[in-house]
């Protein structure tokens, strides 16, 4: 399945703009033949937007979320994206991957908040691994720093996740995450990673970009570069199948060993 990464900042604060630039991405990606459309963190927002974020937020089934199901349908390719989610008067930073017929397959709420900016506006999720069966791949979601937890990776590696998508809103100086975290991430748990950041300045952070996406055998298949861009890679399931063959750290488990960590 081709992948299309969609790095951008899109224009924090207005989600009429951004849901426009999410439909104009969808038909490039579209257009290069892709299946897959993943946009950054908090994407339908903006990220460093302050008490905005509570006055955006929306249900996952919110106005946005069926403008973005409209956007898939028409161009015929499914949608991950980033926003804040809204639950009565709880608000969660969330990522939701709607199909190519525009359904809503999965909705996950971000487990490790990053930071006072975070704590201060969001709730943090409780439920670790968010599938979904997406053209014969099985899709899974973490947000950003959750990536950055062994634990949670391995987790949806033991749950069977071949594409892991993250979108990301990573920020200098911690772009070692993009450049060596994720293609190991990938490489030790036997699944391709997207990991998908914003870019440039946004209120006090500066987004490194830099999204990636990594093969099981621990090679970057794309990455960008600092501005705003799509790149497209595959992900090949019978390459997966054979790398996972091939590679035993799985099957060579002891989780007898491993009580200490908990």
């Amino acid at each position: 399945m081709r992948t299309a990464l969609l790095q951008s900042s899109g224009r924090p604060g207005s989600t009429v703009e951004n849901l426009k630039v999410l439909d104009e991405a969808a038909g490039r990606a579209a257009a290069a033949g892709a299946g897959l459309l993943v946009a950054p963190e908090m994407f339908l927002t903006g990220y460093a937007i302050g008490d905005e974020i509570a006055r955006l937020a929306e249900p996952a089934d919110g106005d946005c979320a069926d403008a973005i199901a409209e956007t898939a349908t028409r161009h015929g390719l499914a949608i991950a994206y980033g926003y804040p989610e809204r639950v009565d008067d709880t608000v969660f930073n969330s990522a939701q991957l709607i199909s190519a017929d525009g359904t809503r397959l999965a909705n996950y709420r971000k487990t490790h908040l990053f930071g006072c900016f975070e704590r201060d506006h969001f709730t943090p999720g409780d439920q670790q691994v968010v599938q979904a069966e997406l053209d014969g791949l099985r899709v899974g979601i973490l947000i950003c720093y959750d990536v950055e937890f062994p634990e949670n990776v391995r987790a949806h590696a033991l749950a069977g996740t071949d594409l892991l998508v993250v979108p990301t809103a990573q920020m200098h100086p911690f772009q070692f995450v993009a450049e060596s975290v994720i293609p190991v991430r990938a490489f030790e748990n036997q699944m391709y990673v997207a990991y998908v950041n914003r870019v440039g300045q946004e209120g006090e952070f500066e987004f490194v970009g830099l999204s990636t996406l990594a093969g099981p055998d621990g090679v970057a298949r794309t990455r960008a570069g600092r501005g705003e861009e799509i790149v497209l890679a595959d992900v090949d399931p019978a390459f997966l199948a054979a790398a996972r063959e091939a590679n035993p750290y799985l099957k060579d488990r002891r989780p007898g060993l491993y009580g200490s960590l908990v």
